[in-house]
C-alpha cells in the first residue's frame, strides 16, 4: 500500500478526527453499558454519519434513522415468513434492497439515504439471520438501538464541541453564483459593446458561462441541510430555494439577451446610438446595484426599486420606435425589448432576495414576503440508469445468495451483505466499478490490519480504558484523512474495513478460521457487486451524457406537441439542472466538443423557452396557425439529423410577418414575436430574411 507524502494535519482535519473518535468512543461505553451485543456497531455508524458540517451531520442523522427503522421493519416482516422457503425469500430481499434502491436515484438530494439504507439495513440485519428467524424481532431491535445511539453520538458530538455551521460554504457558493452572474451581466453591457466574438471564442465563453449551471446545482444540493442548521442560516431556507430558482430562470434570459444583440449588430451593421444608450443606462444600473448584491446593508423602498425598474423600461421601450427599421430588424428590437424587461426584474428579485438573506443572517429573522419555489421535484431523473443499477443490485445479490445456499456457507450471509451495500452506495456514479474496487483493494489492504485488532489486540483489553487506548492511533490518523477530499477514497476504505470487520466478529471469541471466512466472504461480495456491475450497469461519462441531451430533445418534441404544459420556470430549473450534469461529463473531453455541446445546449434552452412562449401565445391569435409550426418543430427534435427544414424556414418567416402586421402591442404579441424572433436566429442564423410584411409594426 502506498499512500501520498505525510503532510501535517490542519487544525480543522484534526478536530474532525478527534471529534469522530470522542463520538465513536462514546457510542462504543454506552452500547457496552447497556448490555448491546454488538457494541461496534454502534461505534461504525459513527463514522458513518460523521462529515465535516454540523448540519449535514444532522440531516444525515435523520435520514439514516428513518432508513434504518424502515429496513429493520421490512426484515421483521419478510424473514419469518419466508423461513421455510429460501428462494423466495432471496428473491424477496433481493427485491427489497433493488425497488429501495431505485427510489433513492429518484430523489437527488441527500433525502435518498433514507431510501437506500432503507434497502441495505435490510440485508445487514436479514441475512445473518435467516438461520434464526424466531429471533429476528429481537435482533432487528438491538441493531437498531446499537445504530441510534452511534447517531445519537456524532449528532450530539459535532454539534456541540466546535461545531462547523453551513454558513461559510452556502453563502460562498451563493456569493460566487451571483458574482458570475453579474460577471455575465457586465460583459453583456459593457460600454461600448464589444465586437461579436468569434465562433471559437463563443464556445469558450458559452462553456464557460454553463459552469454557472454546475454552481446552481450544487447550492440546490447544499441548501438541503440548511433547515437542520442551528445559527441564523436556517431562516434562510426559503429565500435560498427562490434564489435557486431565480439564477436558474435568468441564464435563458441572458443568453437570449446576448442573442438578440448580436442578431441586432449584424442586421444594422453596428451599434445604433439608442442600443448604446441603454446598454450604458444598464451597466450604470448595475454598478449602482453591486453593494446589494454584496449583502451590503444599503435597503431601498418598493417604490425606489418600481422607479429604478420603470426607468429601465422607458428606456428600452424606446428602442421599438426610434428610426426607420427594416422589418427584420424592428422584430428584434421589439424580442431584445421583451428580454430586457424579464432580465431588469429577475434581477432585481435576486437583489431583494440577497438583502433579504443578509438581513436573516443579522438579525435572525426573515423578512415576511411570499417566497414561492419550485424545489426539487423537477429535478432530471434517468429511470433507465436508476432500473440499470436495481437490476445489478438484484443479480449480485442472488449470486451470492445462490453460491452460500449451494455450498452451506456459514459467512456466505457476509457476502450477500456486502453486495448489497457495495451495489447501493455507489449507484449515483456513470461508472461504479472504479470506486468499488476501490473499497475492494483496500479492504484486502486493511485485513492485516483487522487480523492484529481481532486476534491480538482486543483479546488482552481488560477494561474500556484500554480499548481506547488501542483504538486511537488507527482511528484518529485515519480519520484525520477521511476529512481531506484528496485522500479520503484511501481512509474511509481503510476505516470502513477494520471498523466492518471489528462489527461483524464476537471479539471475545474470535478465531482465525472465523476471521478468515469473515474476511473472504466480504472481498467476495465486494469483487461480485463490481463484476455484476461492471456487465449490466458500468457506463462512460460520454454514454451518459448522450442520455441527458437525448432527455433535453424528448422534453423539447413533449413540449412542441403540448403534451406536457411546461411552465417557463419548471423547464428552466430541469434544463438548468441537466445542463450542469452534462457540464461535468463533458469537461474532460476534447476542448472543440466542449465547446460545441456548450452552444447547441444553451441553444436548446433558449428554444424550449421560445416554444413555452408560443405554446401560450397561440390562443391569443388564432389566425396564426402556430399549430402547424409547433408540429414541424416537434419533428426537428425528433431526427436524429437536427438539420432544419425549408419548410419549417417559411413557416416561421411567414409567422413573423404575420405577427408584424398585427397593429396589437399587446404583452402577448410582444411574446409571440420575441419568440418567432427566437426560433428563427437559432435555428436559421445565416437564411436570408423574407418577412412579407404589409405595413410598419406598431
Amino acid at each position: 500500500m502506498t499512500l501520498p507524502a505525510l503532510r501535517l494535519f490542519s487544525r480543522a482535519e484534526m478536530i474532525y478526527s478527534l471529534k469522530s473518535f470522542t463520538a465513536a468512543m462514546m457510542a462504543l461505553y454506552l452500547s457496552s453499558r447497556a448490555g448491546l451485543p454488538n457494541t461496534f456497531w454502534s461505534m461504525m455508524t459513527v463514522y458513518v454519519v460523521s462529515q465535516p458540517l454540523a448540519g449535514m451531520v444532522r440531516s444525515k442523522a435523520v435520514y439514516r434513522l428513518c432508513g434504518t427503522f424502515i429496513g429493520s421493519t421490512a426484515t421483521v416482516f419478510i424473514i419469518p415468513a419466508l423461513s421455510n422457503a429460501p428462494v423466495l425469500l432471496v428473491l424477496a430481499m433481493a427485491l427489497w434492497v433493488s425497488v429501495c434502491l431505485f427510489i433513492s436515484l429518484l430523489d437527488r438530494t441527500p433525502r435518498s439515504y433514507a431510501f437506500m439504507l432503507a434497502g441495505y439495513t435490510a440485508a445487514l440485519i436479514g441475512f445473518p439471520s435467516v438461520q434464526t428467524p424466531d429471533l429476528i424481532f429481537n435482533t432487528a431491535i438491538t441493531r437498531v438501538e446499537e445504530i441510534c445511539l452511534g447517531i445519537l453520538c456524532a449528532t450530539l458530538v459535532h454539534s456541540v464541541v466546535l461545531p462547523a455551521g453551513l454558513t461559510g460554504s452556502v453563502m460562498g457558493l451563493l456569493d460566487k453564483t451571483l458574482t458570475d452572474t453579474r460577471r455575465w451581466l457586465k460583459d453583456i453591457f459593457s460600454a461600448p459593446a464589444p465586437l461579436p466574438p468569434t465562433a471559437g471564442e463563443d464556445g469558450a465563453t458559452s462553456a464557460a458561462r454553463l459552469r454557472l449551471s454546475v454552481d446552481i446545482t450544487q447550492l440546490r444540493l447544499l441548501a438541503t441541510h440548511i433547515p437542520f442548521d442551528t445559527g441564523n442560516l436556517a431562516w434562510t431556507a426559503g429565500a435560498m430555494r427562490t434564489m435557486q430558482d431565480r439564477v436558474a430562470e435568468l441564464i435563458p434570459t441572458l443568453s437570449g439577451v446576448e442573442d438578440r444583440l448580436q442578431a441586432l449588430y449584424r442586421a444594422e451593421g453596428g451599434w445604433s446610438p439608442d442600443v448604446l444608450a441603454v446598454q450604458r443606462q444598464i451597466s450604470a444600473w448595475l454598478a449602482a446595484n453591486e453593494p446589494l448584491m454584496a449583502g451590503v446593508e444599503v435597503r431601498l423602498t418598493p417604490a425606489e426599486y418600481h422607479d429604478q425598474r420603470l426607468a429601465l423600461r422607458e428606456s428600452a421601450t424606446r428602442l421599438e420606435s426610434g428610426g426607420n427599421h427594416s422589418p427584420w430588424s424592428q422584430a428584434l428590437r421589439i424580442s431584445l425589448v421583451s428580454y430586457l424587461e424579464e432580465l431588469v426584474m429577475k434581477w432585481q428579485e435576486c437583489i431583494v432576495l440577497r438583502q433579504d438573506i443578509a438581513t436573516a443572517m443579522r438579525l435572525g429573522v426573515m423578512p415576511r414576503r411570499r417566497l414561492a419555489a419550485v424545489g426539487n421535484r423537477v429535478l432530471h431523473r434517468d429511470l433507465g440508469m436508476a432500473l440499470l443499477s436495481s437490476l445489478a443490485a438484484f443479480i449480485a445479490i442472488g449470486l451470492c445468495c445462490v453460491f452460500w445456499i449451494q455450498i452451506g456457507w456459514a459467512d456466505g450471509a457476509t457476502a450477500a451483505m456486502m453486495a448489497a451495500v457495495f451495489c447501493s452506495f455507489f449507484a449515483v456514479m456513470d461508472d461504479p466499478v472504479p470506486a468499488i474496487n476501490n473499497f475492494l483493494k483496500y479492504t484486502f489492504l486493511s485485513a492485516p490490519i483487522s487480523a492484529i485488532y481481532i486476534l491480538v489486540l482486543l483479546p488482552a483489553v481488560h477494561d474500556f480504558g484500554m480499548l481506547v487506548l488501542i483504538c486511537a492511533p488507527l482511528f484518529l490518523v485515519l480519520g484525520c484523512y477521511s476529512a481531506r477530499p484528496a485522500l479520503l477514497m484511501v481512509a474511509l476504505p481503510l476505516l470502513f474495513g477494520v471498523a466492518g470487520t471489528l462489527s461483524l466478529h464476537d471479539t471475545a471469541h474470535a478465531d482465525v478460521t472465523s476471521f478468515i471466512n469473515s474476511t473472504t466472504a466480504q472481498l467476495l461480495g465486494t469483487f461480485v457487486a463490481a463484476r455484476v456491475t461492471r456487465l449490466f450497469r458500468s457506463v462512460g461519462a460520454d454514454w451518459s451524457a448522450r442520455r441527458i441531451r437525448r432527455a433535453i430533445r424528448r422534453d423539447l418534441v413533449a413540449m412542441a406537441r403540448g403534451v406536457k404544459a411546461q411552465q417557463l420556470q419548471i423547464f428552466a430549473v430541469r434544463m438548468i439542472d441537466r445542463i450542469g450534469l452534462l457540464v461535468t461529463r463533458i469537461a474532460q473531453g476534447e476542448t472543440n466538443r466542449h465547446h460545441s455541446v456548450a452552444r447547441e445546449t444553451l441553444r436548446d434552452l433558449r428554444l424550449g423557452v421560445n416554444i413555452i412562449a408560443l405554446q401560450q401565445a397561440r390562443r391569443h391569435f388564432p389566425a396564426v396557425d402556430f399549430g402547424a409550426l409547433l408540429a414541424q418543430l416537434s419533428q426537428l427534435f425528433r431526427s436524429a439529423e437536427n438539420l432544419p427544414a425549408v419548410s419549417l424556414h417559411r413557416a416561421v418567416d411567414q409567422a413573423l410577418g404575420t405577427m408584424l402586421d398585427m397593429p396589437e402591442p399587446t404583452p402577448q404579441w410582444r411574446s409571440a414575436i420575441s419568440a418567432l424572433v427566437g426560433l428563427r436566429n437559432n435555428l436559421f442564423p445565416d437564411a436570408p430574411v423574407a418577412l412579407n410584411v404589409k405595413e410598419e409594426a406598431p
